[in-house]
Parts: C-alpha cells; sequence; structure tokens
C-alpha cells in the first residue's frame, strides 16, 4: 500500500492521508511525525495497522480532551463517552488514564465542582447525592464533596424568602413550598427547621413594627 498524499486539514492539527487503493483517513498531525510518514512512502501491512492502532489512540484522547473542556465529567462518564461516539473501548479507557496522568481527569475534583454547581441551584442533600451517582462519581469522594456543602438551612431560607416576600403563607402554599423543596433534594426534617426560622422571622417583624408605630 502506497501513502499518495499527505493534506493537511484547514484551521486544526489534522490531517488527511490519501492512499493508493482509495483509502482516507484523517489522524492527528503528530502521528505523521511519530511513524515518520511521508509521501510516497510503501506501507507494509504491519506498518499499516500500526497506523491504524496509533490513529484510534490519537482520535480517542483529541476527543476526551474536547469532552473534559466543555463540561465536568467523571472517569466513568467520559469512557463511557467516548464509546458511544464510537472509539474502541480500549483506546477510550487509555485516553481517561492518559488525562488523569496529566492530571485533567480527577473525579474528586469533578465531585466538588458538581456540589457547588448544585448548591447555587438551590438543591438538597439527596438531589446532590442523587446528581454524584448519575454522574458515575464513585462513592468514596462524596463525603470530603459534601462535607464542603453550607447548612442547608441557607438554601431553604432563601427559597422561603424570595416565594412569600414576608406574608404569611396559608396551608395550600406552605404545601405547594414543600413540595418544591422535597424535589430540589431537601430532607423534611430540614424543611421543617426552615418553616419554623421563617415564622420566627416573621412575628419578630411584625412585633417591630408594632412598636415602631
Amino acid at each position: 500500500m502506497r501513502l499518495l498524499a499527505i493534506q493537511e486539514l484547514p484551521q486544526s492539527k489534522r490531517v488527511k492521508l490519501l492512499f493508493d487503493d482509495d483509502t482516507v483517513l484523517k489522524t492527528q498531525l503528530y502521528v505523521i511525525a511519530d511513524l515518520g510518514l511521508y509521501s510516497g512512502m510503501e506501507l507494509s501491512e504491519s506498518d499499516y495497522q500500526a497506523l491504524l492502532a496509533a490513529a484510534g489512540k490519537a482520535s480517542a484522547k483529541a476527543r476526551a480532551v474536547r469532552i473534559v473542556a466543555a463540561a465536568g465529567v467523571s472517569e466513568k462518564e467520559l469512557q463511557k463517552r467516548l464509546v458511544q461516539k464510537g472509539e474502541d473501548t480500549q483506546d477510550a479507557e487509555e485516553a481517561v488514564g492518559w488525562l488523569k496522568e496529566l492530571h485533567l481527569l480527577d473525579d474528586r475534583e469533578t465531585a466538588r465542582q458538581l456540589v457547588t454547581s448544585a448548591v447555587s441551584k438551590g438543591y438538597g442533600r439527596a438531589r446532590i447525592k442523587n446528581i454524584l451517582y448519575e454522574k458515575g462519581i464513585p462513592q468514596e469522594y462524596w463525603a470530603d464533596a459534601l462535607d464542603a456543602v453550607p447548612e442547608m438551612d441557607n438554601a431553604i431560607d432563601r427559597f422561603l424568602a424570595r416565594r412569600w416576600q414576608g406574608t404569611a403563607p396559608d396551608e395550600k402554599e406552605i404545601k405547594k413550598a414543600v413540595d418544591a423543596l422535597i424535589r430540589r433534594g431537601h430532607s423534611w426534617k430540614d424543611i421543617q427547621s426552615g418553616l419554623r426560622r421563617y415564622r420566627a422571622d416573621l412575628e419578630l417583624e411584625e412585633n417591630l413594627e408594632d412598636d415602631i408605630s
């Protein structure tokens, strides 16, 4: 098999290889340098298989970098997504290991990022744990990430304050608020405490208004 031409693809570090049997292969530029390929080169079957193997590994690594750059993912999720995108299972596994060695993929740090994001959305511990599970974060990292979560009281207090704006809610409004907080992953115990604090703050404000008047 003869390599007829090596064409650089615009605005990328990739090349297109054209062979005399009409085969076309796209790969990363560094693969050509690593294998010492050049136009007009005759490739044996073993040479071509080595090229395919190197191209597969390079493809998995490049795709892995793009996925990690776009969003925080766990090792498990990254490998799954690479395979879903058509990468070889072994190449995907090696790409994950490569990123770990470069300290660009760390489940412990990803867990912290996911928790921070979830807390900013007002989610409770149950919802956060479900997110960590769905993202494939090993449970051994959950505790440290969750320990960094501020008390759920703050999220509940902010939610109730925004929802009722200093007014006294009726039974129906309370039920709706409780249901919403449960969907966000807050425990009934924490919600009860939040309701008591809201009532106490409301009574304090009313007493202050009476004193002023």
